[in-house]
């Protein structure tokens, strides 16, 4: 093989990969060889200074302005058979190069391969196909109405690409248990991870995973079997579980006919009333239930109907006396048409 032979397959690896530095090299050597080349045709007036590096990227990108132009014959040869051609030829590659990496970035979040860099979002886990299409559209719609919107991330095992690409965050991973993997979704500096996988035994080992992880998360793991809430709330007391209901609302539709109707009309967030929290600030004053059940309605047209202590939701009191008293830190409950964000507090307190 001949040493022109090699070299040829050298440049034609290089130049086929389009790395950076191949191209870095090529526009170098293009723009000395261009200038000596100008340089010996007496072309001063297009090697002058800042003007050389104006009009070769002009010319090379054929803008052509025309306010530079070659003056002698040689040079006019020069630039037609060596300084455009390849100077089109290093251009092409960039712009190339430069869509590729565009192209690439995009693909990669497509399929979730990217780390994301995001904090106080909300990480959904596991893949439940037309649940949990219908669990991000209600997170979304519930976000509409705050304040601070959070990012949200879909975290999943299954073979799928982003089901909403430009509107939440998609990561793919191997294991729900790999450290590696799920710092691409950024666990550690989650708010609120929601766990729901069509495989209780795999909702479980994630819970646990998640607890460890981020203890400081507000937790809630959906499980198809009731028999594994207990299991998991003995070794992770603070995640919330929420075990399937639909035998429980098929026996209470048969003797209270509408109440499966008035639960789904409760837990949805675009068919009439909706069902809210929200947490009393620590400089808020205690508030009588008496005053609040009716300050609430007639202020924001709300109905209070229940309270966590200190905001421990599996000590909910519901429907209270009317002589109990809310103290800061408690999380009440209330049914209202939207969200409330701004809120008075004293003024719920006040005759």
């Amino acid at each position: 093989m001949s040493q022109w032979t090699k070299l040829r397959k050298i440049m034609l690896q290089y130049f086929a990969e389009s790395r950076w530095y191949t191209i870095l090299g090529a526009t170098a050597f293009y723009g000395v060889s261009s200038y000596w080349l100008l340089y010996a045709a007496n072309e001063n007036a297009l090697i002058a200074q800042a003007d050389f590096i104006y009009w070769l990227a002009v010319t090379a990108s054929t803008v052509g302005y025309g306010d530079l132009s070659p003056n002698t014959s040689a040079g006019k040869l020069i630039v037609a058979f060596y300084v455009i051609p390849l100077g089109l030829s290093i251009f092409a590659m960039v712009i190339g190069r430069i869509a590729a990496w565009v192209s690439g970035q995009w693909r990669k979040g497509v399929m979730g391969m990217t780390s994301l860099h995001v904090s106080k979002h909300i990480l959904v886990i596991g893949w439940n196909e037309q649940r949990t299409m219908l669990l991000l559209n209600l997170l979304l719609q519930e976000r509409e109405d705050m304040t601070e919107r959070p990012d949200i991330v879909l975290c999943v095992k299954a073979d799928i690409t982003n089901p909403m690409p430009g509107i939440i965050e998609f990561v793919k991973v191997d294991s729900f248990n790999k450290d590696d993997d799920m710092d691409r979704a950024c666990i550690d500096s989650a708010q609120t991870i929601l766990i729901d996988n069509p495989q209780d035994d795999v909702t479980m080992t994630t819970a646990l995973y998640c607890s460890k992880r981020n203890p400081q998360a507000h937790q809630v793991a959906y499980f198809n079997d009731d028999s594994l809430v207990g299991l998991l709330q003995e070794h992770c007391p603070k995640v919330e579980c929420t075990p399937s209901v639909a035998v429980e609302m098929l026996a209470k539709a048969a003797f209270d006919p509408g109440s499966s109707m008035l639960h789904h009309d409760l837990l949805s967030v675009d068919e009439g009333q909706a069902q809210f929290s929200v947490k009393i600030p620590s400089d808020s004053p205690s508030i009588s239930v008496a005053k609040l059940f009716m300050n609430l309605k007639r202020r924001h047209d709300a109905i209070f109907i229940g309270y966590a202590p200190g905001g421990q939701v599996k000590e909910m009191v519901v429907n209270p006396p009317l002589e109990s008293t809310l103290a800061p830190g408690d999380t009440l409950f209330y049914i209202a048409d939207r969200r409330i964000n701004a809120i008075n507090w004293p003024s719920l307190d006040a005759e």
